[in-house]
């Protein structure tokens, strides 16, 4: 097996780590290479950042075999796989809740369709547009009501998009394919909220407020394992 230099970029929920070693191509197979298999170059470059913070506590450590090294890398990219594929769990539960509660309103509505008078639905649009004009921020912070939640959690979800996107509409994660305010995995999630999902932060917001309340219940439990697990 020829030795290589490897060169990635690890970025998980905004924190990167930079690693440049000659060692062996361990994930290399038949027409493939590390820039092709993207989790394993980054789980190699975690390992090896891990080893430099070990070499700088401690005068002179002991060199890893390369077998010693091939096992730790494997780990790491084990424990990186697992981060993505509980976040994308969860968003697929999320998901999957939000069809659930779509189908009933959808029932609910259709036995209580009955007339109303057309000034109120007059007042209701004209309060709908108001609710739903402003920054991204207002936005959010009018639709809160909306989820039975008070003007207090908007504190915890401005923290919390602020941390995932900086409240951008076009914030692309360029290690996975997150999308958008709350950075929907993948971005074309929030497709059912609206065709212009990619530039409508009113849609992104909506997607999110909906996955936060069917994954966490309110933006503050979903700060806090933000906090503790760095994505949510």
């Amino acid at each position: 097996m020829k030795a290589k230099r490897s060169v990635a970029v690890l970025a998980v929920s905004g924190i990167a780590v930079v690693s440049v070693v000659a060692g062996l191509d361990l994930f290399s197979s038949p027409g493939s290479n590390a820039a092709s298999d993207p989790v394993s170059g980054r789980a190699e470059m975690a390992v090896l950042n891990s080893e430099k913070a070990k070499a700088a506590q401690s005068p002179s450590p002991k060199p890893q075999t390369p077998e010693e090294q091939a096992q730790e890398v494997i780990r790491m990219r084990n424990q990186i796989e697992a981060v993505e594929s509980a976040r994308k769990a969860m968003q697929d539960q999320a998901e999957l809740r939000q069809k659930a509660k779509n189908a009933a309103l959808a029932r609910y509505k259709a036995l209580q369709k009955t007339e109303k008078n057309s000034r109120d639905e007059r007042a209701s649009r004209d309060a709908e547009r108001k609710k739903l004009s402003g920054t991204p921020k207002e936005v959010a912070l009018n639709l809160l009501a909306d989820h039975g939640w008070k003007e207090s959690q908007f504190t915890c979800l401005d923290s919390l998009w602020t941390k995932e996107s900086r409240w951008k509409v076009n914030a692309d994660n360029p290690t996975s394919s997150a999308y958008g305010i709350p950075q929907a995995l993948p971005g074309n999630r929030m497709a059912a909220y609206g065709s212009d999902w990619r530039t409508n932060p009113v849609v992104q917001i909506k997607w999110g407020l909906d996955y936060i309340e069917n994954a966490y219940g309110s933006p503050c439990n979903a700060w806090a394992h933000s906090k503790l697990k760095n994505w949510y």
